[in-house]
């Protein structure tokens, strides 16, 4: 099968998840967050299935997952300037009480996406760690467990 194929079968994989676990959400705002932050899932997993030998490498598909992940790291301060919360929400208060915090976490992935080479499976695997680094840092701080 050939990577976009089975890019494309992951994307609704995971559209479908993600679309079952809003199905319960009423806030718009917090909606909207979810979105994003399924962009960035499942940008951060073409690429890392790139990089772990999961898929085959393809340049194309590699540019558009860093580009969506640059763009989602750099909408997510302002989806997150609204206080809103919702019962399937995993956004802790802390956000809104450390938003320089939040912001910066927000930058730290938007640096390590946009320095990850993905012109080679060695460039991404070089930068894989950053990007995985970024995600955690942010989700130990501002992300409840569910």
């Amino acid at each position: 099968m050939r990577f976009a194929a089975k890019a494309l079968i992951i994307t609704l994989s995971l559209t479908a998840g993600i679309a079952f676990a809003k199905e319960g959400v009423q806030d718009p705002t917090v909606k909207a967050r979810m979105e994003l932050m399924s962009t960035v899932g499942a940008s951060t997993k073409i690429l890392g299935d790139m990089a772990g030998g999961k898929s085959t490498f393809d340049a194309s598909a590699a540019a558009a997952a860093k580009a969506a992940l640059i763009a989602a790291a750099v909408a997510t301060p302002a989806a997150f300037e609204m206080e809103a919360d919702d019962p399937v929400s995993e956004a802790r208060p802390d956000i809104w009480m450390n938003m320089e915090g939040f912001v910066e976490k927000a930058k730290g992935l938007e640096t390590a996406a946009g320095a990850i080479d993905v012109s080679s499976v060695e460039g991404i695997q070089a930068g894989m760690g950053a990007i995985g680094g970024s995600c955690k840092a942010c989700h130990s701080d501002f992300r409840a467990k569910k």
